[in-house]
């Protein structure tokens, strides 16, 4: 195993792929540098001296200044760099695509085809509320259902409850209305209960509006208030959808038909060398062969955003991307809150030290592919290819935004490891094998040895295979643990 990496010929830092000691001498591009001080895995070290107000280079870009001066084989990290970025800027568009091709292998996985011409991977039966005051009498329909019920031949009944609702106005209240309406109307469940209260702002007749055309054998609506027994009504409603339910089968479709959420939380050092291209390949792959793939965590983009701006297909897409950037730029600043705070204290102690350098390994999820399409938060995908979407870095706020948009999965890349789960599967990714051995119970796939034997191409060839088996009825983690969950986008007033 290699222990360190140089990613970029114009990098002047290395990162170490292994604890490396104090007195250590290591031999990069033909120069003997002596290590000064430990150097923790993912975190990087000098291989020049660098002056005060000289910028730090990883990946070939730069992730932030020097705040003092730093010798050759010191240690990189918050001590002794700081960010570039501030405030809204302007951009100019100076486009600059790849073409992403791949032999066409007319690859197929096992889905269910919904009447709508969808297709989803898991068939489940859920419970939407439409507020929070309703979600225990969901979980006690639930119980009741299945003490009545011998189960087979479904993946999953499950309540996905949340604390909105009621006492939202203007952007939050059409937030939770367009979430909870994109849940109710996802492939990846051939049933839902929409359960109601009855005096919440999102009461169920208007909810039916924003429903728009939905299949009204498959979406059953109750709404608690108007009947004795909210919860024989509950069971009853389940029952029938059960029967019609329990008769679905899986049929071949082609890989073209999948859709993948593109997602990373806990990220470390190794997070932009292994894991996040590793996605970024694969997303390459997908949309070489039909498929979609959507990147978000706007936050997350700030310090690389020229870069998928210079990807974008046209003016209009770059110009929806510059509205995207300073739009969550300018939410941090209505709040008075800082832009770029960011990275996380678990990220800093993985090494990345500043925004840039998070956001040029983060992005790379996306490969590089065009950009067709920008996203607004709660809006349902409309273009096959790259698309980019509205939603802030938070893993189960971002992950239920994904899944919200159409997505069938999500794919999330970690370097500290999450059990967390959104509603649709959530495919942990590591970035390093010895997360991958601790936690066999969160990650479904290693891609740390990438830095230790194996070729990019034989892991998307591996990762490529499970992927399909997961789409195909394979659980991950996530839903074996049962750790299933929504979040909605708050940002206004609660009343």
């Amino acid at each position: 195993m290699k222990r360190f990496i140089k990613i970029n010929e114009l990098d002047n830092v290395v990162v170490a792929l292994d604890d490396l000691k104090k007195n250590e001498v290591i031999d990069v591009d033909d120069k003997k540098i002596v290590i000064n001080e430990d150097i923790k895995r993912g975190h990087k070290l000098a291989l020049e001296d660098i002056g005060e107000g000289q910028n730090i280079i990883k990946y070939g870009a730069s992730i932030g200044h020097a705040v003092k001066e730093i010798s050759i084989g010191q240690w990189i990290h918050t001590h002794n760099t700081k960010t570039n970025l501030s405030g809204v800027s302007e951009y100019a568009f100076n486009q600059a695509l790849t073409e992403v091709t791949s032999e066409n292998k007319n690859l197929t996985f096992d889905g269910y085809l919904r009447k709508n011409g969808e297709v989803g991977i898991r068939n489940e039966m859920w419970i939407v509320p439409t507020v929070g005051c309703v979600n225990g009498i969901a979980d006690m329909i639930i119980e009741e259902f299945k003490r009545e019920v011998s189960v087979k031949n479904i993946d999953a009944i499950e309540a996905f409850k949340h604390n909105y609702g009621c006492s939202q106005l203007g952007d939050d209240h059409e937030n939770t209305k367009k979430i909870l309406a994109d849940v109710a109307n996802h492939p990846n469940s051939g049933g839902v209960l929409v359960l109601g209260l009855g005096c919440e702002n999102n009461i169920v007749e208007e909810f039916k509006i924003t429903l728009g055309d939905y299949d009204k054998e498959r979406v059953r609506f109750l709404v608690a208030q108007e009947v004795s027994d909210e919860i024989g009504e509950g069971v009853k409603i389940l029952k029938e959808l059960y029967d019609l339910m329990k008769s679905d089968k899986r049929e071949k479709v082609p890989l073209a038909e999948l859709k993948v959420g593109l997602k990373c939380g806990g990220s470390d050092g190794l997070s932009g060398i292994t894991a996040n291209p590793l996605v970024g390949v694969f997303s390459d792959f997908l949309i070489s062969q039909g498929g979609t793939t959507i990147l978000t965590e706007v936050p997350e983009m700030f310090g690389a955003e020229t870069i998928l701006m210079n990807r974008a297909e046209n003016r209009e897409i770059f110009d929806k991307t510059v509205e995207l950037i300073n739009d969550f730029k300018q939410y941090f600043i209505e709040h008075k809150q800082p832009i770029y705070e960011n990275p996380s204290p678990g990220n800093k102690e993985g090494g990345i030290t500043t925004l840039e350098e998070k956001s040029l390994g983060c992005t790379q999820k996306g490969g590089n592919a065009t950009i067709v399409d920008v996203l607004k938060y709660g809006e349902k995908i409309k273009k096959k290819g790259l698309n980019l979407m509205n939603a802030p870095g938070n893993d189960l706020i971002a992950s239920t935004a994904l899944a919200a948009s159409g997505c069938q999965m999500v794919l999330f890349t970690t370097g500290r490891g999450t059990p967390f789960g959104s509603f649709v599967p959530t495919m942990k990714i590591s970035t390093n094998t010895s997360l991958y051995k601790l936690k066999p119970h969160w990650i479904d796939f290693n891609a740390g040895t990438l830095v230790e034997s194996e070729t990019f191409e034989k892991a998307l060839d591996r990762f490529l295979d499970y992927v399909i088996e997961v789409a195909s009825g394979k659980p991950v983690n996530n839903e074996i643990n049962n750790f299933r969950e929504i979040a909605i986008f708050k940002t206004g007033v609660t009343l």
